[in-house]
């Protein structure tokens, strides 16, 4: 059997309203067993038995502790231990009441709606199967020979019904995890950050999504004619990816896929025996024809087992990337689970829908990278005339005061320390304009030494410490690193000029794919006042993050910045 790439949905405020209503509804259904028995009793109530009235009560309380859990929020109550109690209430009341010829079998079918609409395929299955064995064995228990005919008829209808409850409960989930999907690709990576980061993010929801072991996608520019080879491996983040350039590939198994024609996806599954006797393991999907989907031949079987050995894969689907500039494919592989068609196709749309906006971003990252060479050009010119010009002018001065006053003058020690000032701001411009001009290469790694740069060099100008913390490992690219440099620099620049605080902190976290970056400085003689720093605020705007200000617990201010990443 084919896996489904169905799972449970996270426990958000949806998930939540669901449960809620499914515990009124399993509160409603229990309350009108109750009465039903109490009504179909009449006058001969007495006849009863008590474990009959036990069970059904028991199920009535059991049902306002669900819901009045559920209502105050409990996640137990929300889990799956909750269908599977139903499950084993239902049995017990078929079993006191009158076993096979009991109507209560239907309320099997509460159980299996809510584990297959909440929780999919997998799991609503899982509750089909122990309803029909649980209902089975009652009749088996309780009934005479006459109800053969009837027990095997309740289970079949059960059984039967129950599949294709599941089946498009699974559905729904799956539509709607790929809707999510095709959402969260449209505006995986901001497009500040370059087209690399986009290629990464969409590997990494890939790879999540069909809960697969690796995710190769191979490209070739036909401008160079080189091969670029990106790999992310289960549980990795995207900043893992491993990115290869590499210049003949001829001899790979991925190469023979290549080959193909245009458009055409393949599916391969090892099947355990007896069904690779039976079935076809490969298959191609061809838009042009009729039929869309067709087994292998011999020598394209022979070729996917190739590649699922280089992959060491079980399963792996492998479609076509819609490049106007090159051509691709996409590889993703599982060592334990299958893969079905929907899966391979879905695969298919995927790629069409997020390789032309990366191909948009990489042409607009590239003009934007030659206008920006150009602007750089002239602005590190135009800083060195109008900035480092007259710093140096200023320094030549302030060394002329210095030889004209005695030894014994009081400003001598003053004016040393200006020069001393003077010379670091002059090497700081000419660096600032040496990196304007050679733009922010390599300084993706580099961010922590120019935190702490920055902050000696406040500690020498205005006396104050800060402190640089980075929480786990940072992994920014050459662009976050100078927007993040810019914009903690606009921020101790901030507690030079407004504040009288002696003391701040920087700290920088990556979490979820977002970066957090919180500027703080100590209380001083002022008040906390809120304020909005705009040159942060509009910096981190245009990242697509946002900035605020805080008042810290010790009574200092704190601005944090968030901008995805």
């Amino acid at each position: 059997m084919l896996a489904h790439t169905t799972a449970a949905p996270e426990a958000d405020t949806g998930v939540a309203a669901d449960a809620l209503m499914v515990a009124r509804m399993r509160l409603v259904l229990s309350v009108s067993a109750l009465l039903a028995v109490v009504v179909d009793a009449g006058d001969h109530r007495e006849h009863i038995h008590g474990t009959v009235w036990l069970a059904f009560c028991g199920y009535v309380l059991h049902s306002l502790l669900v819901y009045a859990c559920t209502r105050m929020g409990r996640p137990y109550f929300q889990g799956k231990v909750i269908h599977w109690s139903d499950v084993l209430w239902f049995t017990l009341i078929i079993f006191v009441t009158d076993g096979v010829q009991s109507l209560f079998f239907l309320f099997y079918f509460f159980a299996i709606l809510t584990s297959a609409f909440r929780w999919g395929f997998e799991e609503g299955a899982r509750v089909t199967v122990a309803s029909v064995a649980s209902f089975a064995a009652c009749g088996l228990a309780t009934s005479t020979g006459n109800d053969a005919p009837q027990l095997l008829m309740r289970s079949t209808f059960l059984l039967a019904l129950g599949h294709m409850i599941v089946h498009w409960g699974g559905s729904k989930l799956g539509l709607q995890r790929r809707l999510a999907l095709l959402g969260d690709v449209s505006q995986l990576s901001n497009p500040r950050f370059g087209a690399g980061r986009t290629i990464a993010r969409t590997m990494e929801k890939t790879l999540a999504f069909f809960r697969a072991s690796h995710c190769i996608l191979l490209t070739r520019d036909t401008a160079s004619g080189n091969w670029v080879l990106r790999t992310l491996r289960k549980n990795d983040a995207c900043e893992h990816v491993s990115v290869e350039t590499i210049g003949r590939i001829a001899e790979s198994p991925l190469m023979a896929l290549m080959a193909l024609p245009t458009g055409q996806t393949v599916l391969s599954n090892r099947l355990p025996w007896p069904l690779s006797r039976l079935c076809a393991q490969s298959h191609v999907f061809e838009p042009a024809a009729a039929a869309g989907w067709r087994a292998e031949d011999e020598e394209g079987a022979q070729r996917c087992e190739a590649v699922a050995a280089m992959l060491e894969a079980r399963a792996f689907i492998s479609a076509p990337l819609p490049m106007r500039l090159g051509e691709g494919r996409v590889f993703v592989s599982s060592r334990d689970g299958l893969f079905n068609k929907p899966d391979a196709l879905f695969l298919t749309h995927l790629m069409e829908q997020i390789f032309p906006i990366i191909e948009t971003i990489e042409v607009l990252d590239r003009m934007a990278s030659e206008a920006a060479t150009a602007e750089r050009l002239k602005f590190a010119l135009d800083l060195h005339d109008t900035a480092v010009q007259p710093y140096i002018g200023l320094r030549m001065g302030l060394c002329a005061l210095r030889r004209k006053a005695a030894a014994d003058n009081p400003l001598s020690e003053d004016l040393e320390k200006l020069t001393d000032v003077a010379d670091g701001v002059i090497a700081d411009l000419r660096r600032y304009a040496g990196e304007v001009r050679q733009g922010a290469n390599g300084c993706g790694g580099l961010v922590l030494p120019q935190l702490h740069r920055q902050a000696a060099r406040i500690k020498g100008l205005y006396g104050i410490d800060i402190a640089v913390a980075v929480d786990g490992p940072l992994h920014l690219d050459d662009r976050v690193s100078a927007e993040v440099l810019q914009l903690v620099g606009e921020g101790l620049n901030n507690i030079c000029k407004h504040t009288q605080a002696r003391r701040g902190s920087v700290r920088l976290a990556c979490s979820n794919g977002r970066l957090h970056v919180r500027i703080e400085n100590e209380a001083g003689q002022e008040s906390f006042t809120r304020f909005r720093p705009h040159s942060i605020t509009e910096r981190a705007a245009a990242l697509g993050g946002r900035a605020q200000v805080r008042q810290c617990e010790s009574g200092g201010t704190a601005v944090l910045v968030e901008i995805p990443i």
